[in-house]
């Protein structure tokens, strides 16, 4: 298990080329919940997450000998483009296994560094697997995404900067996907300060660590979708669940709509842009999954490296969930005007309609009338109840659509 020492050596080794990313202080989220929230901003790194740290510090370790004979990593995207770039940079070759879902932005940003991607799998465990075998067939050096004492070290330097850049912090909660991460943060501070609480989060469909921690070995889960892709892990790492065991304080889930509205969120109230697996630590904090009141509390958003397609969907869910959007079905009569005095009722209560649909023959509809799908742009849940009333008033049969 590897010690502060490791964790202090890790930063002297690559502070020149790791930039030290802001922790700054958020009013919005900070009233949102009744603590001091300082948001660790490390999707600033130049391949936008905190997986550079590790790889790089994994990468100066390597013998001359393995530095010619070439790195293989497995990744779904962040660990691949941190092993890409740094390799690049100092003149090893580097082949990625990426599984086949990966969004085409990692797997571009990853060749644009200069890396070989071979895309395999259907989950990063499959794609581990392939790294495994080619790794043997052709004496390439493995680099573990988590499961590695030098990356668990390089991870373990942002906890290292936490405490430098304030002090006085109480709480630290941070994502989990196969537990490098939080493993080199929690040993990083807990021996530094042991007062500090660490807490960390995972997407409740594929809670690996939880898991592993209620077994006492890490077990493997079912593969599972979620938004937050970064930390859909399966199995937790061998060499960090001791870690997690020993220094950190509990662990939560979020759902995938909690996830949503957090990244909805840092776009809109931070102006910081955050991938599923970057904003699940800020979604448990402002769901109120943590028993925490009064605490200064570092959040980390640690991976902005998000496919422009996902990011509209999920900006869409977060948009439902916070009452911003809205789709009813109103049942009425299919005549001339019957739309324009339904529409007439919207807009007198400043309703925004961006798409509808007609239906005449499904939804129980009567002969003669006519059902439509409208979905609008709101203020929130109190203009949408406002709404609703203003619908029945006008005698108008509906039904939300979730």
């Amino acid at each position: 298990m590897i010690q502060l020492s490791d964790i202090q050596a890790a930063l002297e080794r690559i502070r020149a080329d790791i930039r030290v990313s802001p922790c700054t202080h958020s009013e919005t989220f900070s009233g949102l919940t009744n603590n001091s929230i300082f948001l660790k901003l490390d999707n600033q790194q130049r391949t936008g997450a905190f997986k550079e740290r590790g790889a790089l510090n994994k990468l100066l370790t390597l013998t001359q000998e393995e530095r010619n004979r070439g790195v293989i990593a497995a990744s779904a995207g962040n660990h691949a483009q941190g092993v890409a770039y740094h390799a690049g940079r100092h003149k090893i070759a580097a082949r990625i296994v990426m599984p086949l879902p990966t969004p085409l932005t990692k797997v571009s940003a990853t060749r644009a560094y200069g890396a070989e991607v071979l895309l395999h799998g259907t989950n990063y465990d499959e794609a581990y697997e392939k790294a495994i075998e080619q790794s043997q067939q052709e004496r390439l050096t493995l680099i573990h995404a988590f499961d590695d004492d030098a990356v668990i070290a390089g991870q373990g330097t942002l906890g290292l900067e936490i405490l430098q850049q304030h002090p006085g912090i109480e709480v630290i909660v941070a994502p989990i996907g196969g537990g490098g991460l939080i493993g080199g943060i929690a040993c990083a501070v807990k021996e530094t300060n042991p007062a500090v609480q660490i807490f960390g989060v995972q997407p409740s469909r594929i809670p690996s660590m939880k898991a592993a921690v209620a077994e006492g070995k890490p077990v493997t889960l079912k593969s599972v979708k979620t938004i937050a892709d970064g930390i859909a892990v399966r199995r937790a790492g061998e060499r960090t669940l001791p870690l997690v065991q020993k220094y950190v304080d509990d662990i939560v889930t979020v759902e995938e709509e909690e996830i949503a509205n957090a990244i909805l969120l840092l776009l809109e109230r931070e102006k910081t842009l955050a991938e599923g697996a970057g904003a699940a630590a800020i979604a448990a904090v402002l769901n109120r999954k943590l028993p925490l009141q009064g605490k200064k509390i570092a959040v980390l958003v640690c991976g902005g490296n998000i496919d422009v397609t996902l990011l509209s969907r999920i900006i869409e869910r977060g948009l439902v969930k916070d009452g911003r959007l809205v789709r009813l079905r109103v049942h009425l009569p299919d005549y001339p005007g019957a739309l324009h005095r339904l529409t007439g009722i919207l807009a007198d209560h400043r309703a925004n309609i961006v798409e509808t649909a007609y239906d005449r023959a499904y939804h129980g509809v009567n002969l003669g009338d006519t059902a439509i799908d409208i979905t609008m742009e709101t203020r929130g849940p109190d203009h949408i109840a406002e709404l609703l009333a203003a619908l029945v008033s006008a005698g108008y049969t509906h039904e939300r659509i979730l």
